[in-house]
């Protein structure tokens, strides 16, 4: 089974709606998303010190990735996904997804 990381990179609409972002991040979709088959986790990082964007990594785990992206995209055009305002779409958010591919624990001696 092949594991990865869908990166997902995101803005508020505006200054003025951070703190409805993060709720509807934090409360509504990270629960949806991690409810969908082959999402294992979530969290969700921000900026420390600039307005960078606010990145949500998702850990995945399928035989095939790509499935991933594929779930994600019906449950948003099914409307199984409830999106807010609050996200800024234009630009999109900016959306990797990645492989993992190596994975080092403390002790770990090669």
């Amino acid at each position: 089974m092949a594991r990865g990381i869908l990166l997902v990179e995101s803005h508020p609409s505006s200054p003025e709606r951070v703190r409805e972002y993060n709720s509807w991040y934090d409360e509504v979709h990270l629960p949806e998303v991690v409810a969908l088959e082959a999402f294992v986790s979530a969290r969700r990082l921000r900026p420390v010190g600039d307005d960078g964007p606010h990145i949500a990594l998702y850990e995945i785990e399928c035989d095939d990735l790509t499935t991933a992206l594929d779930l994600l995209r019906s449950a948003a055009q099914s409307g199984a996904l409830n999106m807010s305002d609050a996200l800024q779409m234009d630009p999109p958010p900016a959306i990797r997804l990645l492989e993992v591919t190596t994975e080092c624990e403390p002790g770990d001696a090669h």
